[in-house]
């Protein structure tokens, strides 16, 4: 499959620009945060003060300014808030001295990251881990504090994982809220606050429970890096990470945001952190029949992208979903057809299964039915992460009783059907093998001609979730700069010190 090919033509362009967001995720696991008077974060005050050398990178002439004054982060970036300094005037000190320097503030951020991941290890091994499909379900209250007391209390009704998710239209903010928040509209602010006290309530739930309930929130949007760095900061485990989605369904600026994605994945690869991608969603906007082939198109694609920035497969959910019209007859033939084809096809991944949203009416029983028979299909075909299905579905916190029957569903179905997929073979010449070999050859077909369009234009003729999006739109485009040959940035080499796979794995797949 061509997947290399079509990813190393976007890689060339990630590997000679850099963005805002990634120099604001620099200075933040350099040791700068808080705000200004204004609320406005120090991040964005000290990047916007060096977007003239924004090519260059923030790290040299920010160290640079400590060094000098022998100020700490926050005091120095009052001082350029002040106008009482001007970092790109400033005579630089030595070179070598302060790459070192910044290279020593760079490997205390990754000994801290490491030190999460290597605590979320141990407290697995200590506390056991639930076996997968893991069950997800959803707090987004707008209060940090209200979504503490739900998620302790979806942990308790067996969650295994909670997500909390983002206030509405978030991923459109060009800064990151600091503090704790109480006032989101249709889900929470996610600030490294709001991280650090949902991870201290959910280490206590778990310690009661004996289990290890794992983190979720999301990193896509404009901040991609940045939420990434505060997420690994905070020992967070798993991601919302996907530049497509993002691209497709918020307009953000593909330039922008695949050059984003990259440095947000390579922090995720260090943290631990599983990414969870969003081809589900194409089937909101497309036919899950004919376009099924366009759903594993992308996770391709986004498989290759992820290899390129270090992660392993094992910290890719890759994204698909429940969502054939149930009129349609065999239309379970067809879900369980592409469940157990992803499956052998990314047997590493913890693939992550989204549940049927599309066709869900106001008839409670056969909803409930759905959500069963999409868990069936899930514990049949051994899926990674198991979004779970709800009869109030279309609310963001749903009813408490809703959570814990659509928990319970699954529990029951997944214990009564354990081990069914070992005990079932396919029959090679029947509808569910016949539909994987067809979604497979259409798929194939499809990645050779976003090989040969270039996946730039292939987004910009709609070839994606029939919506278009062009290469100089979308939000956020003029925070992408071209670097300089002086351009420096020590979590790159780091990072890649760090992990075991590189952009060369992505080449030999």
């Amino acid at each position: 499959l061509p997947g290399p090919r079509i990813t190393g033509q976007v890689q060339e362009f990630i590997e000679n620009h850099t963005t805002v967001t990634i120099e604001r995720a620099t200075l933040r696991l350099l040791g700068l945060d808080g705000v200004d008077h204004d609320g406005v974060p120090w991040p964005n005050v000290v990047v916007n003060h060096l977007k003239d050398g924004l090519g260059r990178g923030v790290t040299l002439p920010f160290v640079n300014g400590m060094m000098r004054k022998g100020l700490t982060p926050e005091a120095l970036a009052a001082e350029v808030a002040s106008g009482s300094i001007d970092l790109l005037k400033e005579p630089l000190l030595p070179i070598e001295d302060l790459k070192r320097e910044a290279s020593r503030l760079a490997e205390a951020a990754c000994r801290r990251i490491s030190t999460n991941r290597k605590k979320r290890e141990k407290l697995i091994r200590e506390r056991g881990d639930a076996c997968q499909p893991w069950l997800y379900v959803i707090v987004a209250t707008g209060n940090i504090h209200e979504d503490v007391v739900q998620a302790v209390s979806a942990a308790r009704q067996g969650a295994d994982i909670v997500a909390v998710i983002r206030t509405t239209g978030q991923s459109l903010l060009d800064y990151v809220p600091y503090g704790a928040t109480t006032v989101g509209f249709g889900g929470t602010y996610a600030t490294q606050e709001n991280f650090r006290i949902m991870r201290k309530a959910l280490d206590k739930a778990g310690d009661e429970i004996g289990k290890y309930i794992r983190l979720v929130n999301y990193c896509s949007g404009l901040c991609m890096p940045e939420i990434a760095a505060m997420g690994a900061l905070e020992r967070l485990d798993m991601m919302l990470n996907d530049s497509m989605y993002g691209i497709l369904f918020r307009d953000i600026n593909m330039e922008r945001t695949f050059v984003d994605q990259h440095f947000s994945r390579m922090i995720n690869a260090m943290a631990g952190i599983i990414i969870n991608t969003g081809e589900d969603n194409y089937l909101t906007t497309s036919d899950a029949v004919e376009k099924a082939y366009t759903v594993l198109a992308s996770d391709f694609i986004n498989e290759q992208f992820a290899l390129r920035s270090g992660l392993p497969e094992e910290q890719m959910g890759l994204g698909h979903a429940f969502e054939i019209n149930p009129d349609i007859e065999d239309s379970f033939l067809m879900e369980l057809s592409q469940a157990q084809m992803l499956r052998e096809i990314f047997p590493k991944h913890p693939l992550k299964f989204m549940p049927p949203t599309k066709f869900m009416t106001g008839d409670i029983f056969k909803g409930f039915l759905m959500n069963a028979m999409f868990n069936f299909a899930s514990v049949t075909t051994g899926q990674g992460i198991q979004l779970l299905g709800m009869l109030t579905e279309a609310m963001h916190t749903p009813f408490l009783q809703d959570r814990f029957l659509a928990i319970r569903n699954a529990k029951y179905i997944f214990n009564t059907a354990r081990h069914f997929g070992e005990e079932v073979s396919f029959n090679p010449e029947g509808r569910i093998v016949g539909r994987a070999k067809q979604v497979l050859g259409e798929t194939h077909d499809f990645l050779r001609t976003v090989s040969r369009t270039g996946l730039f234009e292939a987004i910009g003729q709609g070839m994606f979730a029939d919506i278009k999006r062009r290469r100089d739109g979308g939000k956020g485009r003029s925070g992408v700069c071209e670097k300089s040959e002086s351009y420096f940035n020590p979590f790159y080499g780091l990072f890649k010190k760090g992990l075991g796979q590189t952009a060369e794995v992505a080449d030999e797949r």
